[in-house]
């Protein structure tokens, strides 16, 4: 790996380890905690910190997948939920589950417009060609882009235990939901198939809605 591709795949490693995957779980328990459940809070998860997402094996394996395979696998903390406290009952569950995946839309978006508007002015992304700093800034904040559109892509997937799963059984009536969860102890074939089969696929996906954000092809 040359030393560009070493410090490209620390920012990414950085990116999600200190500010999609904190801001992604915040929002769960800050949903949480405005549908009526304090259990994140009272184990004080309800914090931007990133120490407290943190997950050893998660963020191992995901600065080793990254550094070395060239892909990101690994995952924060789960907030801890008690859906017996929130209002709406499973539909509770559902807006708990999909506040982490907008967060990452809303901070895709953030970036991403302003970004647009210097790629789509010539003096301002001539600027950015010919300063070094300027340049290595864009480009990192495009990586910044790309990786909340994969967790908001990824974490939508109705696979378990993702949040598109919670979010389908918090959808569906209470029959559908009940026969659905037999399917649960197949969700991490069905993720080690994505990961080794569906590459193309989601990547592509990821890489055309980030395109549609930024106006430009990453």
């Amino acid at each position: 790996m040359s030393t560009e591709q070493l410090i490209a795949g620390a920012f990414v490693v950085a990116i999600f380890l200190l500010v999609a995957f904190p801001v992604h779980e915040f929002s769960h328990a800050w949903a949480a905690y405005r549908l009526g459940d304090s259990t994140a809070r009272w184990q004080g998860r309800l914090s931007l910190n990133p120490l407290v997402h943190f997950d050893p094996l998660g963020g191992t394996l995901l600065a080793v997948s990254v550094l070395l395979a060239g892909f990101g696998f690994g995952w924060a903390k789960p907030t801890p939920v008690n859906p017996y406290n929130l209002r709406y009952g499973r539909r509770g569950e559902a807006l708990v589950a999909v506040a982490g995946p907008i967060s990452n839309l809303v901070m895709a978006i953030a970036v991403a417009v302003p970004l647009r508007i210097i790629h789509d002015s010539p003096s301002l992304w001539a600027s950015v060609l010919s300063n070094d700093i300027a340049n290595f800034a864009f480009f990192v904040a495009v990586l910044f882009v790309e990786i909340d559109v994969l967790l908001l892509v990824f974490n939508l997937l109705p696979i378990p235990p993702l949040d598109g799963w919670r979010a389908l059984l918090g959808i569906v009536d209470a029959r559908t939901a009940m026969n659905l969860r037999q399917f649960e102890q197949y969700g991490f074939v069905a993720l080690l198939l994505l990961i080794v089969v569906g590459q193309r696929f989601l990547g592509g996906l990821v890489g055309g809605l980030a395109g549609l954000l930024l106006g430009f092809t990453p």
